[in-house]
């Protein structure tokens, strides 16, 4: 039996439960935490069809996929709402209570 990768774990983990995803994404937005998001959402594109998938619903370029996903990456509200799109998701905004 091959080993999986954490990567390939978690997009399975998706594909299964994406009411899971859906939680995780809102506790990575929750604590402003970018790195961890374009983590996860580089996890969930290998789950919701792969990154030619994902970029194809999203009308984005693969290499630009890849680019706006890298560590390095830094999405623009328009892309980040096209990705969440094609993947089932989108963005909502909350009232957060004053501590």
């Amino acid at each position: 039996m091959r080993d999986r990768t954490h990567d390939e774990a978690m997009a399975e983990t998706f594909r299964q439960d994406p009411a899971y995803a859906l939680e995780l994404l809102n506790s990575i937005l929750e604590d402003g935490e970018q790195a961890e998001l374009l983590i996860a959402l580089r996890q969930m594109a290998k789950a919701f069809g792969g990154v030619q998938t994902v970029a194809e619903k999203a009308n984005l370029n693969p290499t630009q996929l890849y680019r706006t996903l890298s560590e390095e990456g830094n999405p623009a509200l328009s892309s980040l709402t096209a990705i969440l799109k094609a993947m089932g998701f989108r963005l909502s905004v909350e009232r957060v209570r004053a501590a």
